[in-house]
């Protein structure tokens, strides 16, 4: 008998079938891809200010960048928007020569006005991944003066400083390096907001898909851009729904009401492997998953307590047994195949050495303390498996559960006890997880720069000053080497308790082919159905 939790949500599923003309029951339309997924981290379409990874996924599928890599190869750098480009020679000024004839989904010609108005913008607004581009030195009083317009389709990049060339241009592919219609935007700026409440939950972009609609903790839909100026993608369609619960996806999967089942876990994965009209295609990604102590509580700020923590997790048990093998044991900032990556894992689970530290920092009979956790199936049981190994310590975990949306918002706000959830990069350099975790150039409440060391009130403006100079190395095998040492401080000094790398496992109907499964996001633009 189905719970009835997973029959509203079929029923649900129906009627939206309905609202677009497909038929129910009968499986998807040839020209429309339907996937479910978990999508209620979404907090705006705006790629100023979109910084989840369920919107980044959308955004890279809509939105072109100046530069992009390869999804097979990260090494592999080539032009979007921008066709060529050459560095100064004093290493403080990339130029980029702008592809012409090129059009935005709305029919606007993209020029080089709305390469410099998109990448000012998102420093003017200042929202979270603006710190991408503020690291090159640009802030709201110079950026007008550091990307500027030297033709109508040439752009002069300016940065404060000689960094690696290849650090800035996997920057530029991250969602906060979209290239928006300037025209577009404007027409619904009001109040001096740069458009932003409008395009909060709309699309101005000239990717390959358009983002025809967006409603909160329900669905997403794409539509083919025909103005794209790339080979037309061959679904006309991406719809994904939101389906928390991964029983129900599995089952909508299994009766051919999806195409793609994003977020099955461990165990639905098993069941459906081997399933006929059903496959799995897998592979290593760069999220990681991680506990982050705040500082500005008390006990958490004890150096023995942030050591202590590290015991108190049983990573194997959790990996091989509870996420079976979704996860991979790791226990470093930069993710397994990123350059200067520290696969050692030092920690395992030790009550004893546990129990040690904590009564080395005054607290031998443990602590209470919340944890905010995101109320899907894996997080929760992941939360639940700490939870009991800490009280083996005597550290009392309170879970406090909310969606995407909730715990990110108080987690940004640095109002949490412990937050437990993923990190995914930026771009592909090490820079884009070395900044997050290892540095924190400001640590007051109202800090422009709000990394994930900020968000934990983590004080380091000596391991700042050593990753930011990591950046800066030409030289690669010195830059790993700084990497590593700097990987091997932040494990054993930080408020950070990383645990596993992600072994992305999709499951979808055996007449989809061209998916690519990417180390940050995954591609739909060469998608079929048989």
């Amino acid at each position: 008998m189905i719970h009835r939790s997973k029959w509203l949500a079929a029923a649900a599923f129906i009627a939206y079938q309905a609202s677009f003309g497909l038929p129910a029951q009968a499986g998807t339309p040839p020209d429309t891809l339907v996937a479910g997924w978990a999508i209620d981290d979404m907090i705006s379409l705006d790629p100023a200010e979109a910084f989840e990874l369920s919107t980044s996924e959308f955004i890279h599928n809509s939105y072109e960048k100046l530069v992009k890599y390869d999804l097979k190869d990260v090494s592999k750098v080539s032009g979007a928007v921008a066709e060529s480009w050459t560095v100064s020679d004093d290493g403080k000024t990339i130029s980029f020569k702008i592809r012409q004839g090129r059009k935005f989904a709305s029919g606007n010609p993209i020029t080089a006005d709305d390469v410099v108005y998109s990448l000012t913008r998102a420093v003017k607004m200042d929202k979270s991944p603006a710190f991408i581009l503020n690291q090159f030195g640009l802030t709201k009083d110079n950026v007008d003066q550091m990307v500027v317009k030297t033709g109508d389709y040439s752009v002069d990049f300016k940065m404060d400083q000689p960094y690696a060339p290849s650090f800035v241009l996997y920057c530029l592919t991250s969602t906060v390096g979209s290239i928006l219609d300037k025209k577009l935007v404007q027409s619904h700026e009001k109040d001096g907001d740069f458009g932003y409440n409008w395009l909060k939950t709309n699309y101005a972009g000239s990717g390959p898909f358009t983002i025809r609609e967006w409603k909160a903790n329900d669905s997403v839909v794409m539509d083919r851009n025909k103005n794209y100026s790339g080979e037309a993608p061959k679904m006309k369609r991406l719809i994904f729904r939101h389906i928390p619960e991964a029983s129900t996806e599995r089952i909508m999967l299994e009766k051919g009401d999806l195409d793609m089942a994003m977020k099955l876990g461990p165990d639905e994965i098993a069941a459906v492997k081997g399933e006929k009209g059903i496959k799995v295609e897998a592979g290593q990604i760069g999220y990681l998953w991680y506990l982050g102590l705040n500082q500005k509580n008390p006990t958490l700020a004890k150096p023995e307590v942030r050591e202590a923590m590290k015991y108190l997790v049983d990573y194997s048990a959790i990996a091989d047994t509870l996420m079976k093998g979704s996860k991979t044991v790791h226990q470093a900032f930069l993710p397994h195949g990123f350059l200067g990556a520290v696969d050692d894992t030092p920690y395992s689970l030790n009550v004893a050495k546990a129990k040690e530290l904590l009564a080395k920092a005054g607290v031998p009979d443990g602590f209470t303390v919340t944890m905010d956790v995101r109320n899907n199936p894996d997080t929760t049981a992941m939360a639940e498996a700490i939870q009991a190994t800490m009280a083996q310590a005597g550290v009392k975990v309170e879970i406090i559960p909310g969606d995407g949306k909730q715990t990110l918002t108080k987690y940004r706000a640095r109002q949490h006890d412990i937050y437990i959830g993923p990190w995914g990069p930026d771009y592909q350099d090490p820079n884009t997880n070395s900044s997050a975790f290892a540095e924190n150039p400001d640590n007051a409440d109202g800090a422009s720069v709000k990394s994930l060391a900020w968000r934990n009130a983590w004080d380091i403006p000596e391991l700042t000053k050593e990753s930011k100079a990591a950046a800066m190395e030409r030289d690669a095998d010195k830059r790993a080497a700084d990497y590593v040492e700097l990987q091997k401080k932040v494990m054993a000094e930080s408020p950070f308790v990383v645990m596993f790398q992600d072994n992305l496992q999709i499951a979808m109907s055996d007449k989809v082919d061209g998916f690519i499964l990417g180390p940050s996001y995954n591609a739909y633009e060469d998608v079929t159905k048989k």
